[in-house]
């Protein structure tokens, strides 16, 4: 692949640093920045002491990037002072733009007025945020931050914090033609997505087909019982890119359950919508998690009937209809409960689909026959229809639900391809 212009993110703000906040958006810069030919080789992230931004962005400058896109620091109060370090540290005066103060004071003066409170406290902020460096170009706002582009040897593009306005303004930024030198071929890409297959096997597998020699950039990543594979390459290296996608697909078979973006759970809705199915979930351990990312997914009030958390064996027993017997003679943490849990929310939410989902989150509760991570899931459907399997997940409460309730999904992913239930017989 020909040399790529290169990049780094600067992100600011103390709330990140001391874990109140989770940065999102370095992750939509990478994506986009990727998608757009640009390298991404760092990420550094910084406090909002003066001197620690001061330094971070000397340091970036000093690296020779083509591109710096600092997150962060827009705001109009004493600590958002990413406009005018970036000044500063290019050696640019700092000037008020006044279309862009025209266009901040137009905006705060809507919110007073909708908010009922005057907008004269608000004005001292906006004079604030409509400074820029000398020469600098401004990106309207989203919020009431604007983005600017500072041209130079290296291009700074300063974007505001919130990830939303962030996302905006610089998709704004990106269609500037103060950008247009910067922006390469934009590469093509291959997604599979690989689930209950260790990332070990994946990458043998990927250099036994002659990995990236051939022009392509690939990344393997296990996350969350799955590995995700992302084959990039430009339209010259398309044949090589679309060769090696095709070998891992047919390497891997029906465990390639995606070669797109989408999740599961929105596979699952979409696969469930699509032929007329509706889904009721039974959950004890997972306390409604499964339900959860079923109903987070657009359009999911079409098949999801609704969620029973039954965490005690009353509630399994008098809420779901597990037989008391059952659980006497197995215990809560077993198959034959998660198949009762699944039959049950079938029945009582009157679905098409069932699943039930039993086991130990721990930290304690386990026992030599019935360790902590141990977990029961089941999947029951129209006429006999079932899938049923046990885990034993290692980590920690949070590692042990969540994986839980994604092999929960894939499971009923899994019952959806069943030719029984294809066929409808």
């Amino acid at each position: 692949m020909s040399r790529r212009l290169t990049a780094a993110i600067l992100v600011t703000g103390s709330e990140i640093l001391l874990g109140r906040t989770q940065d999102r958006n370095s992750g939509t810069l990478a994506r986009s920045l990727d998608s757009h030919g640009i390298r991404l080789e760092r990420i550094v992230a910084v406090d909002d002491r003066e001197e620690h931004l001061r330094a971070a962005l000397a340091d970036l400058i000093a690296g020779g990037y083509d591109l710096i896109v600092t997150s962060g620091g827009l705001g109009p109060t004493h600590d958002d002072r990413t406009v005018a370090i970036v000044a500063d540290v290019t050696g640019l005066a700092l000037e008020l733009d006044e279309a862009a103060l025209a266009e901040i004071t137009e905006i705060v003066t809507g919110y007073a007025a909708l908010r009922g409170v005057p907008v004269e406290p608000l004005l001292p902020g906006a004079h604030k945020q409509a400074m820029r460096p000398a020469g600098a170009h401004v990106i309207s706002p989203s919020g009431t931050a604007p983005g600017l582009i500072v041209p130079g040897q290296t291009t700074i593009v300063v974007l505001p914090g919130p990830p939303t306005e962030l996302a905006d303004v610089w998709r704004r930024a990106l269609e500037h033609d103060a950008m247009s030198s910067l922006l390469g071929t934009q590469l093509e890409r291959r997604v599979l997505r690989i689930w209950n297959t260790p990332e070990s096997t994946v990458a043998r597998t990927f250099d036994e087909l002659g990995g990236d020699d051939h022009g392509t950039e690939t990344s393997i990543c296990a996350t969350r019982l799955e590995v995700e594979v992302v084959i990039r390459f430009a339209p010259a290296a398309r044949a090589a890119g679309t060769a090696l996608a095709d070998g891992l697909a047919a390497a891997f078979g029906d465990a390639v359950y995606a070669q797109d973006d989408l999740p599961v759970e929105v596979r699952v809705v979409q696969e469930l919508d699509q032929r007329g199915l509706t889904i009721a979930c039974a959950e004890s351990c997972t306390a409604g998690m499964v339900a959860a990312r079923l109903a987070g997914v657009p359009g999911a009030s079409t098949v999801l009937r609704g969620g029973i958390v039954a965490y005690a064996n009353d509630v399994k027993i008098s809420q779901v209809g597990v037989p008391a017997t059952t659980i006497a003679a197995h215990g809560a943490v077993s198959a034959e409960v998660a198949l009762a849990l699944a039959e049950g929310a079938r029945q009582t939410l009157q679905s098409d689909i069932g699943i039930g989902v039993t086991g130990i989150a721990g930290p304690g509760g386990g026992t030599d026959e019935k360790p902590v991570g141990l977990v029961h899931i089941a999947v029951v459907g129209p006429n006999g229809t079932s899938q049923v399997m046990e885990r034993r997940f290692p980590g920690d409460r949070e590692a042990i639900r969540t994986n839980t309730a994604l092999t929960g999904l894939h499971l009923v992913r899994l019952l959806l391809q069943d030719e029984r239930l294809s066929a409808g017989v």
